[in-house]
């Protein structure tokens, strides 16, 4: 932080504060600190470091941005601030300075979290791997159930709809005078 400048928006409204934020941060390489809301007029303080060059067009170009949605009430830029002041910069009000979670731990949040996938995973095919000889009984008697009913359904289509009898060379459908129990 002490190699670097700060740069700070005050605008009147959050919309305001959000597209010189917003603007600030794709003009320029810079990092966003966060914005501190002030008690009553409705000011926003955007705040931005990086190098001074960097700073600078950030808060111009942030502000330009910001004077077209509503009114900028101050800018300034403090090249290479004393660490003493750190704290009025770092402050509890500043919103967005701790929310974001660094790179490297959000990296090992989400290793951690397909570690624990895995892991689950594992566990589910161990259980998997468990049951299956009481799945394989229940799905031969599942599969025999069906075949059974299967074939009644087949022998229902391909039996005599008059006599009901397997041998009977009549199926559905065709001349009565064609079964063996018609007695014409």
């Amino acid at each position: 932080m002490y190699k670097f400048a700060l740069g700070m928006i005050e605008t009147v409204g959050l919309a305001a504060g959000i597209e010189a934020a917003d603007t600030a941060v794709k003009s320029a390489n810079i990092r966003l600190l966060g914005y501190e809301l002030t008690r009553g007029g409705g000011l926003v303080t955007i705040k931005i470091a990086g190098d001074v060059g960097a700073v600078k067009a950030a808060v111009e170009a942030g502000s330009m941005a910001a004077a077209k949605v509503n009114k900028v009430w101050s800018k300034h830029i403090i090249p290479r601030p004393h660490e003493e002041i750190q704290c009025l910069i770092e402050s509890t009000q500043t919103v967005g300075l701790y929310s974001g979670i660094k790179e490297e731990e959000k990296n090992e949040k989400q290793e951690n979290k397909e570690k624990e996938s895995e892991e689950e995973q594992n566990k589910e095919t161990k259980k998997e791997e468990e049951k299956p000889k009481e799945i394989e009984a229940i799905n031969l008697k599942e599969i025999k159930k069906e075949e059974s009913q299967e074939e009644k359904e087949k022998l229902e289509e391909d039996v005599c709809n008059l006599c009901r009898d397997p041998k009977c060379p009549r199926k559905k459908g065709e001349a009565r005078s064609l079964c063996i129990h018609n007695q014409k």
